[in-house]
């Protein structure tokens, strides 16, 4: 049965969704596409929140590093041109971490320091990226390109705690911006689309609590409606006669999908069900996860195990975390962690985003003029590869370090005091050749997570209301779902409220290679895979799956679409480390604890260092990194506070 046409699709509609730097360009093009990119950052029309299109790590902020790890950058790009700039302070990569590195060491050394910030994207913030749409009825929605969350503040560290405080972000304030009680007061549940192509029907299931309501409205086999049913509803001990112990035992050995299939003699199909379940918060599927990792994920099955609640120390940082999770998922910028970055560059660059508050945050638009303006104590520069740092003598000795980058596809360099690296760890053993051999395996271990976030702004959420759907997961599609962004309102920024509102979809892909294999491998796999996909390909995919989940609502995907933003993150989030194929955890040393060591003036400042994809360890190891150049702060927790990833129980609580 062939699908719908791109027509019926609307594939041929003209719609807010594609601009000149699409991602489309090869690299050898792209040096001078990111040219015009630096030279647009002083331009007043320069305004990346509300591009739409791909986004997020396009080929144009990728076309210098790759030319420097292919070798074929110096040849082409010529001698550095000195600026004569000196500054105390460079940092390199403009995330969350570079700038709580940036606000901190200001912090400790003094507002007279001079700090120069330098990012290779088109944008600040990192995966903490912000996406602002206008619909058609004149109103503006943000979303989140990435970064969506502040997740367990009662979890934070000490330093986090209090740079959330100086950068008057107020998380108790969340629980009156988040409208906790909205799906239920419009009767909005979650759903599930069975495609055709997995179970023989495209079909949406609106779900309950308890599985014996919907799971015969399934297209399930028998066999696997029984299975599922008892899965849920009345799990038995999987493993009788095994103590608690052995039963931990074996569930760090066993992937969850063992566990179904194996442990449980339960049909395959609740495997292709759960597979993607995981994805989102791990970056790998349910075949590559212990089952001790879905129970504290909550996934179905434990409940007759008696496992008790508290956390085995095998478990992954985030299994832990998740497990015991005292505070609700409320703690959300419209735009996600972005609230975060931005509240960040109010602090060190008033001028580019005035005003005070978190209400008024939301609502101003930063001017990118003024990020990188000739004097002032603390710049911001976009569109500027760093591509070698090295010191001015031995690293033990040396005053100063000279930092070269790309701008406007020229080589260019400054001279720092210190340097903070808060860019991936993957990238440091192509800018400096001062590391000894362990310390850049080291950094190579951390592979990262490809993740793909979309927004799509509808017409209106009718379509959902109608079918009593909040949004819906999709075990088989290439999107993991669909889902009406989070009820949050703050100030002036309004959620939409009724169902006649328009509103952002948020959708999600955590691209993989083949299961069964080790999550790193199915990282790079998925990069690759990743680098073959256009927008066009996603668009159409979006469509696709929207127009069979919601076509009964009425939605109609060649109608109701008005902007599509896809933000691409070929390298995402920082990989956790996890049972079964890091065996050194949680005991053995990290290879972060290698990673991560100064020298000289350098010190290293990401999520990599922490192998935690929090934006609060991204917090936590700029304070490390600050700690490491200028010493221990009275304003800076002792370093046990944030060495990393909490191991066993140590850290939660």
């Amino acid at each position: 049965m062939s699908g719908p046409s791109d027509r019926d699709l609307g594939m041929v509609r003209k719609i807010t969704r594609r601009d000149l730097l699409d991602g489309a360009l090869l690299t050898a093009g792209a040096l001078s596409a990111a040219a015009l990119g630096a030279r647009a950052q002083t331009e007043a029309a320069y305004y990346p929140p509300a591009l739409t299109g791909l986004r997020g790590q396009t080929d144009e902020s990728f076309a210098v590093m790759h030319a420097l790890r292919d070798g074929n950058l110096w040849d082409r790009a010529g001698s550095p041109q000195t600026t004569g700039e000196t500054y105390d302070l460079v940092v390199v990569g403009g995330g969350i971490s570079g700038l709580a590195a940036a606000f901190l060491y200001r912090q400790q050394a003094g507002t007279k320091a001079r700090v120069l910030i330098l990012e290779n994207n088109d944008d600040f913030g990192g995966h903490a990226r912000r996406n602002e749409f206008t619909a058609r009825n004149g109103r503006k929605i943000l979303g989140y390109g990435g970064s969506q969350s502040l997740q367990t503040p009662s979890y934070f560290s000490p330093a986090v705690k209090q740079l959330l405080r100086d950068i008057a972000i107020d998380t108790d304030k969340f629980k009156s911006y988040y409208d906790q009680d909205w799906a239920n007061r419009h009767k909005l549940r979650p759903a599930v689309l069975f495609t055709r192509e997995a179970f023989g029907i495209d079909r949406l299931v609106r779900l309950t609590e308890i599985a014996a309501e919907w799971v015969p409205k399934t297209p399930f086999n028998d066999r696997a409606k029984r299975d599922l049913i008892e899965l849920i509803d009345q799990p038995r001990d999987y493993l009788p006669g095994k103590s608690r112990a052995e039963k931990f035992d074996i569930l760090s050995r066993t992937t969850y999908a063992q566990f179904l299939t194996d442990i449980c003699s339960y049909d395959p199909q609740l495997v292709t069900y759960f597979q993607n379940s995981t994805e989102g918060y791990f970056g790998i599927g349910i075949d590559a996860i212990t089952a001790l990792d879905a129970w504290g994920d909550w996934e179905p099955g434990f409940d007759g195990m008696d496992l008790g609640n508290e956390p085995y120390r095998t478990m992954s940082a985030s299994a832990r975390r998740y497990l015991t999770d005292p505070d609700p998922y409320i703690f959300h910028f419209p735009d996600g962690n972005a609230g975060v970055a931005r509240s960040l560059v109010r602090a060190m660059i008033p001028a580019a985003l005035p005003g005070h508050g978190m209400a008024s945050q939301v609502t101003t638009a930063a001017d990118y003029g003024k990020l990188d303006v000739e004097g002032g104590p603390v710049r911001l520069r976009l569109n500027a590869s760093v591509v070698k740092v090295t010191h001015d003598g031995a690293p033990g000795s040396a005053k100063s370090v000279t930092v070269t980058y790309m701008e406007n596809g020229t080589l260019k360099t400054v001279a720092a005091g210190h340097v903070v690296l808060a860019c991936w760890h993957r990238v440091i053993p192509y800018l400096t050749k001062e590391l000894a051999l362990d310390q850049i395996e080291a950094l190579n271990d951390q592979q990262k997570v490809p993740l793909i976030l979309a927004n799509v702004l509808i017409r209106n959420w009718e379509a959902l209301a109608k079918l009593g759907i909040r949004g819906f997961k999709s075990p088989s599609s290439f999107w993991h779902g669909a889902a009406l962004d989070f009820p949050v309102s703050i100030g002036r920024y309004k959620f939409p409220a009724t169902p006649r509102d328009p509103a952002l979809l948020s959708l999600v892909k955590v691209p993989l290679g083949a299961k069964g294999s080790s999550p790193r491998e199915q990282s790079r796999a998925g990069r690759r895979a990743l680098i073959g996909l256009s927008f066009e390909n996603m668009e159409r995919e979006i469509r696709d799956m929207l127009g069979r989940a919601l076509s009964e609502g009425g939605f109609d995907p060649a109608h109701d679409i008005e902007a599509i933003t896809i933000n691409r993150w070929a390298h995402g989030y920082a990989r956790e480390y996890m049972r079964p194929w890091d065996a050194f955890w949680p005991d053995g040393k990290l290879p972060i604890e290698t990673a991560r060591k100064p020298w000289g003036r350098i010190a290293v400042a990401n999520a990599d260092s922490g192998a935690y994809a929090y934006a609060n360890c991204a917090i936590d190891q700029a304070a490390r990194a600050v700690r490491d150049l200028l010493g221990h702060s009275p304003h800076l927790p002792a370093y046990a506070d944030f060495p990393g990833p909490p191991r066993g129980m140590v850290g939660l609580k």
